[in-house]
């Protein structure tokens, strides 16, 4: 499902209403004939608060007002400004709604009185909040959000930004939000996501063609995209068809990120996996693993990998590996972060990159540059932002790049030609072309030691078995995200440990091919 930015949806807004000859108000009637149907179907006639702004979100609400007034509801619309402040369309709206006997007031001091035994409309703002509101509705939002009130937002709940999910200095809480045409950014990306409520989006009369249009380039990933992605197996096939991943990983202290990669490899359909480790760390790998082959790699004497490794690996790639995952476990050393540079500039088969290969990146991330086949990294926030800051001499905090987590994913990719996973919640898929995907699975059990290992380990099996690497990266956060999910239902969110992900893959797999 594409999802937009502010200025996106007023662009199809502007060509519905300009070039297709709808009318604003027309658009106007039919978002609030969605609102109320919307609010008929989850409540019975009641008391109604219509909280409505001077724009035409505001106008929406009083379209709301009296289409509920008709249906029984008890409607009390608060305009939250001067009359001569309204929009054209807001104030054509309201001399309408007047003529209804409904009680309108304007007014910018609300009493938390006023909510007893309501429902809420939340028709302030909408989308087009691009500041911070002043002291007098954060007072009103405050009384809003310590009723007990159900309310329902219009498009997006008034405070939120639709581009970016913040916060604009206060927010409405919203339990629902009806949104038009397409979904925003805002409504996935948190706090925005958790402010929003359930979500319900509504057709209210665009093109499906302006829906679907090529310069819409940010998704929600959903099940329907993976039709194609997970293929039947052939019944003549064998192990090498599904590709041979080698997997270099751990060191001393760290070799369970090793294993927990390579197992959710073979998991995620590998038919061969390699587990590349220091080569004084070999006995303790070999004593460990079943199915997963070993390979020792040089070392430095003390568990972490030397950089002479670079040859060995290049070497046995060359004709046997069809994709290499490098990073969990390895540790951060200057041999490392050569390896890594002469990695990325000589391999010929994709690479994923995690955690200490990332952050081990840093030493020269302009290496990336360099790369002869695709690169996917997967950092969560605090490797972002020193990979970030290291590339572009910025000093990003990790609350900043949780502020702009979809932008600083796209420019990344964009910047070096990569695709970029940037986990976290949601996690967020950017790829090269400039499209970005917003993953909607997973849930906070899954922040546990190894959940990142297990990802690495899935997604390096899906471009081994040769799906692309933006599909792959896809596939891999939304499966992950499922199996985190259903070993949340199984061992609740405070026990899951990153093993009960590997163990629930199969039955993720079940439930997307369903």
């Amino acid at each position: 499902m594409k999802i937009v930015s502010s200025n996106e949806m007023r662009r199809i807004d502007r060509l519905t209403i300009d070039d297709y000859g709808v009318p604003s108000l027309v658009l106007m009637e039919r978002a609030g004939f969605a609102v109320a149907s919307k609010v008929r179907e989850l409540f019975p006639p009641q008391k109604v608060i219509v909280l409505a702004g001077k724009g035409n979100n505001g106008g929406d609400g009083l379209v709301i007002a009296r289409i509920l007034h008709n249906w029984g509801y008890r409607v009390k619309v608060l305009i939250l400004a001067n009359i001569d402040e309204l929009s054209n369309d807001c104030a054509i709206q309201y001399e309408i709604t007047k003529k209804f006997n409904i009680n309108i007031i304007f007014t910018l001091t609300i009493s938390g009185s006023e909510f007893h035994g309501a429902i809420i409309i939340d028709a302030i703002f909408g989308t087009g909040i691009n500041k911070a509101v002043n002291d007098e509705f954060i007072n009103i939002f405050t009384q809003v959000n310590n009723s007990q009130a159900p309310v329902v937002s219009v498009d997006i709940p008034s405070g939120i930004s639709s581009d970016t999910g913040q916060i604009m200095g206060s927010a409405i809480r919203a339990n629902y939000t009806i949104t038009f045409g397409l979904p925003k950014i805002g409504h996935f990306l948190h706090p925005g996501a958790f402010f929003a409520g359930k979500l319900f989006v509504d057709d209210i009369g665009f093109d499906s063609k302006l829906l679907r249009g090529e310069e819409l380039k940010n998704y929600l990933i959903e099940k329907a995209m993976f039709s194609g992605f997970l293929s039947t197996r052939q019944s003549y096939s064998h192990k090498g068809d599904y590709g041979h991943v080698l997997i270099v990983a751990g060191s001393k202290g760290k070799t369970g990120a090793a294993l927990l990669s390579a197992r959710a490899c073979l998991r995620s359909g590998s038919g061969l996996v390699t587990l590349a480790v220091p080569e004084s760390l070999i006995d303790i790998i070999q004593s460990r693993v079943t199915e997963e082959m070993t390979f020792p790699l040089a070392d430095n004497g003390d568990g972490v990998l030397s950089s002479k490794a670079i040859d060995e690996i290049l070497t046995f790639a060359s004709d046997k590996i069809d994709a290499i995952a490098i990073g969990p476990g390895i540790g951060i050393t200057y041999d490392t972060q050569i390896m890594l540079s002469l990695l990325v500039a000589n391999s010929n088969v994709p690479l994923i990159i995690d955690a200490d290969g990332v952050n081990s990146l840093c030493a020269n991330p302009k290496s990336l540059n360099d790369a002869k086949s695709p690169i996917i990294i997967t950092p969560h926030p605090g490797e972002m932002a020193r990979l970030y800051n290291a590339a572009f001499k910025q000093e990003f905090k990790i609350a900043d790049i949780e502020r702009n987590r979809l932008d600083i994913a796209k420019n990344f990719a964009g910047e070096f030609n990569i695709y970029v996973v940037l986990k976290g919640v949601p996690t967020i898929i950017a790829a090269p072309s400039e499209e970005a995907f917003i993953n909607p699975t997973g849930n906070p059990g899954m922040a546990t030691a190894g959940s990142g290992d297990v990802l690495t380990g899935i997604i390096v099996s899906f471009v081994g078995q040769k799906m692309s690497p933006l599909n792959s990266a896809i596939a891999g956060v939304y499966l992950h995200g499922v199996a985190g999910d259903i070993a949340s239902a199984k061992r609740t969110q405070q026990s899951m440990i990153a093993s009960d992900i590997i163990e629930y893959l199969n039955d993720a797999f079940k439930r997307i091919s369903s």
